[in-house]
């Protein structure tokens, strides 16, 4: 049996009726990609702190009442074995300045302007899921030029921490 790295990551957008908060990655993995905000969890930190820390780090706005929404797990072929694991939070409660970090622009977007061909390719598979205030669970596979090369995406009733 191959042994599986997992790394663990987090992904929080911020919604205000009719516009959601997106950041343009400005360095490091994903650059030059509109994403939400979030990263690698550090270790002894919870999913939750993690998705806090990172939003206040690359925005200068402290989230709280998180939603869970969704975890994804994404895989390269070009790194069989690794996978990373990412937990999906949203809120509207939001404190502090918005701010341009070293890592990300943050930007408004109508609903109906999401810029989903700057964004990671699976953005447009599950973004309409989100925006219809559903949950779920899916697993991608890229290839070479971060290709969907396997998709797999299910709505639930409800996500446990």
């Amino acid at each position: 049996m191959e042994n599986i790295i997992r790394k663990v990551q987090t992904l929080c957008l911020i919604r205000q009726g009719d516009k959601i908060l997106l950041g343009m990655k400005k360095r490091g993995f994903g650059a030059g990609r509109w994403n939400g905000f979030g990263g690698k969890v550090q270790e002894g930190e919870s999913v939750e702190d993690a998705t806090i820390r990172e939003m206040l780090e690359e925005s200068g706005l402290r989230v709280n009442d998180l939603k869970k929404f969704g975890l994804m797990n994404f895989e390269f072929d070009s790194r069989p074995g690794e996978v990373i694991e990412v937990h999906m939070y949203w809120t509207d409660n939001y404190d502090g300045e918005l701010t341009e970090s070293e890592e990300m622009l943050p930007k408004w977007y109508h609903v109906d302007e999401i810029p989903l061909d700057q964004m990671w390719p699976d953005d447009r598979y599950w973004m309409p899921l989100f925006l219809a205030g559903k949950m779920f669970t899916g697993r991608f596979l890229f290839g070479d030029g971060d290709a969907v090369l396997e998709k797999e995406l299910n709505e639930i009733l409800s996500l446990e921490k």
